[in-house]
C-alpha cells in the first residue's frame, strides 16, 4: 500500500505541474490541443472540445501540447494571435514558468493541509534508536553494507541505543573506535529488523566514517490549532526550510558533481525512499510530497534542454536579440537534450532497480 501511495503522490505532482502550464495558457486564451500525463503509447484518452486529454504508458513526466503551424491537424490560421508562438515573449514566459510556480504553491499547500489535519508540531517525543535520514554516497561503507535512508539503528555491537540524543554520540563513538573494523548493527526498516555489518573507512582527516547523517529517532507530538494564521505561519516556515535545503543541495550537486552525483535518484529510487518513510510513519508522506514537489520545481527551472528552464532560456535570447533563434536550432538542442535525459534516466533507473531489496536478496 505504501508503494501505491508514493506512486500516487508522484502522479499527482506531475499532474499539478502540467496543470500549471495548461491553466496559464487557457487563462490567457492560448490554444492548447494536448494534455498528457506520461509519455509513449496512449492508454486512455478523451477528446474534449478543444483539447485531447491522455494517460500514457511511461509515467516519467507529462506534457502540454500547443498547435504549431506545421501540424497536419492544425486548423488555426498561421497568424492566429492565440497560437503560442504568436504571443509576446512575456505571455509565453508565463506559460513556461507556470508549472514551476504550481509545484511550489502545491508544496506550501501540502504543509497547510498537514498542519490543519494532523496538527501543529509541539514537543519532540524520543524513541529508541538513531535515525539515518540520508546515506551520503552510493559508494560509502553504509551503502555497501545495505543501509538505506530512513533506516533506524537499534543497536551497535549488541549495545542497545535507547531514547535521546546521547545515543547519537554512542553510535559515533562506536564507529570512530573501529577504523577498518566491522561494526555489527541491528536495523529497523519499516516493519522489518535486519542485522547488517558495516566497516568504517578512514577519511583523509583520519576519522573513521560510514557516510551517513545521524539524527535522534523520535516523533513530534501534534496539536490541532484553531488559529488559521498560526497554521499558515508554520506552513510558510516549513516550506522555506525545505526550499532552502533543496536549493543548497542542487548548488552542491552543480559545484561538486563527482561527489554528489551518487545521491541523484530516479523515479524508482524516489518511490523506494518514499515507501521506507511511509512504512515508518505515514505522516511523513506530507513532507515527502512537499520535498518532491520543490525538487520538481527546481529541476524544471534549470536552464537545460528539454526542461522548462531551457525554454525560458530561448525566450531570454529572443528578448535580447529581438527575434527568436531559428526553429531548426531550437529543435536540435531540445531533441539532443531529451535524448541525454532519457539516457541518464535509463541509467539511474537501472542502478536504483539493482539497489532494491528484492534484487539484493536474490544476488546475495
Amino acid at each position: 500500500m505504501s508503494v501505491l501511495a508514493v506512486i500516487s503522490v508522484i502522479a499527482i505532482l506531475i499532474f499539478v505541474h502540467e496543470l500549471g502550464h495548461f491553466l496559464a495558457a487557457r487563462l490567457q486564451g492560448i490554444h492548447v490541443n494536448r494534455f498528457s500525463i506520461g509519455f509513449g503509447p496512449i492508454l486512455w484518452k478523451y477528446q474534449g472540445s478543444r483539447t485531447e486529454y491522455a494517460l500514457r504508458a511511461l509515467p516519467l513526466g507529462g506534457f502540454v501540447g500547443f498547435p504549431m503551424e506545421e501540424d497536419s491537424d492544425n486548423s488555426f490560421s498561421p497568424d492566429d494571435p492565440n497560437l503560442l508562438q504568436n504571443r509576446p515573449v512575456m505571455d509565453r514566459a508565463i506559460v513556461m514558468s507556470a508549472g514551476v510556480i504550481a509545484n511550489l504553491l502545491f508544496a506550501y499547500l501540502v504543509f497547510v493541509v498537514q498542519f490543519t489535519s494532523v496538527g501543529v508540531p509541539q514537543d519532540f517525543v524520543p524513541e529508541p534508536g538513531v535515525l539515518i535520514p540520508q546515506v551520503m554516497s552510493s559508494t560509502s561503507p553504509a551503502a555497501t553494507a545495505g543501509i538505506k535512508a530512513g533506516d533506524i539503528i537499534l543497536s551497535v555491537d549488541n549495545q542497545l541505543l535507547n531514547q535521546g540524543e546521547a545515543n547519537v554520540q554512542t553510535l559515533i563513538d562506536a564507529i570512530q573506535s573501529s577504523p577498518n573494523k566491522p561494526v555489527d548493527l541491528q536495523i529497523q526498516r519499516g516493519k522489518q529488523e535486519l542485522n547488517l555489518t558495516v566497516t568504517p573507512d578512514v577519511s583523509p582527516e583520519g576519522k573513521p566514517l560510514i557516510g551517513v547523517q545521524l539524527y535522534p529517532n523520535g516523533r513530534f507530538s501534534y496539536q490541532r490549532s484553531s488559529n488559521p494564521v498560526e497554521v499558515l505561519k508554520f506552513a510558510a516556515e516549513e516550506f522555506q526550510n525545505v526550499f532552502v535545503r533543496t536549493a543548497q543541495g542542487f548548488f552542491a550537486l552543480v559545484t561538486n558533481f563527482s561527489e554528489m552525483s551518487s545521491q541523484v535518484s530516479s523515479p524508482v529510487g524516489i518511490v523506494d525512499q518514499g515507501r521506507t518513510m511511509a512504512d515508518n510513519n505515514l505522516i511523513s508522506l506530507f513532507p515527502f510530497t512537499a520535498l518532491i514537489s520543490v525538487n520538481l520545481a527546481i529541476i524544471n527551472i534549470l536552464p537545460l534542454p528539454a526542461l522548462d528552464g531551457g525554454q525560458l532560456a530561448f525566450l531570454l535570447v529572443e528578448a535580447l536579440m529581438g527575434k527568436p533563434l531559428p526553429r531548426r536550432i531550437q529543435e536540435s538542442v531540445m531533441q539532443t537534450g531529451l535524448l541525454l535525459f532519457l539516457g541518464l534516466g535509463g541509467i539511474l533507473i537501472a542502478r536504483d532497480i539493482s539497489r532494491l531489496e528484492i534484487f539484493q536478496n536474490v544476488f546475495q
